[in-house]
């Protein structure tokens, strides 16, 4: 069965924005990395011939790739164009983004979609904030929202609206301060599932109330460590169940991972991860998984 209500099914179709695209060229980077809180300065030539190699991975799993058109009116995070919007099995919710350098991009995708037939199900509306990063599948029937610096009552509430009706529970978790408002802190930097009863977690920033309900619903949780965090151990993308993409340098995550019984396979993404804080779910947006 094809549906977009999974993180862990086998990917069918994906959308994606390549890094020539999206940073376009060193000047453009070099204007922008700074107020976008990167933590060094990507270089060009890197990112996209890291980016070749991310993205024939994902070809070689089987997926249709769509990719965005190139737009000078976003800036480079719009790489990470899983934040702009939610793939469901009714359409597209456009996100309204939390931070504003990125509130463009929603449309951008808006557009895309709409050339594309994609039918578009509800658009996030001010003073509601959503971003993609921190929406994930837990189940078919089962959408997990954080509550963060990026994500608002009011955008979680325009989620419910949308989707409770048709029968999906949209489970708020709360996430804490952390590093603050200018940190790129998701949902999805603390989970992320692997299979219908795997995901890839890290426990000291999940609440215990969420965690549990993890346990309940008989989740089996590969502990990313501490050391490993910050290098995004726990940002790992299923290609299919138990077939997953991580970044390079996370050999204890991935160690436990292949312990599990998973396929792992690894990319160099010190320029389009690393730097800006976007792993491989942020690389991406799932539209369409077999399960």
């Amino acid at each position: 069965m094809k549906t977009a209500h999974s993180d862990y099914g086998k990917i069918a179709r994906i959308l994606i924005n390549p890094a020539d695209h999206a940073f376009i060229s060193q000047k453009k980077i070099d204007a922008e990395y700074t107020r976008l809180n990167y933590l060094d300065r990507p270089i060009i030539d890197g990112a996209l011939s890291e980016y070749r190699v991310f993205e024939n991975i994902i070809a070689k799993a089987g997926a249709e790739i769509l990719k965005l058109p190139q737009k000078d009116n976003t800036s480079i995070d719009a790489i990470y164009c899983r934040d702009a919007s939610l793939a469901t099995d009714f359409g597209i919710i456009l996100c309204n983004m939390g931070k504003a350098d990125r509130n463009i991009e929603p449309e951008n995708q808006r557009a895309f979609f709409q050339s594309q037939g994609v039918e578009i199900l509800g658009t996030i509306e001010a003073p509601g904030t959503v971003e993609g990063g921190d929406m994930c599948w837990l189940d078919e029937k089962t959408l997990a929202i954080g509550h963060t610096y990026r994500t608002n009552y009011s955008g979680i509430e325009q989620i419910k609206s949308f989707l409770e009706p048709k029968g999906i529970e949209v489970f708020v978790v709360e996430l804490p301060h952390f590093r603050g408002p200018s940190d790129v802190f998701h949902l999805m930097s603390i989970i992320s599932p692997i299979d219908k009863d795997l995901a890839v977690v890290y426990s000291p920033l999940m609440p215990i109330y969420f965690r549990e309900a993890l346990l309940k619903r008989n989740y089996r949780l590969v502990e990313c460590p501490e050391e490993e965090f910050d290098s995004m151990g726990c940002n790992v993308l299923a290609l299919a169940p138990s077939h997953c993409l991580m970044v390079e340098g996370n050999p204890i995550t991935q160690e436990r991972l292949v312990s599990a019984g998973c396929k792992v396979e690894t990319y160099n993404g010190n320029n389009i991860s690393n730097l800006g804080c976007g792993g491989p779910t942020c690389l991406t947006r799932p539209l369409e998984r077999i399960v």
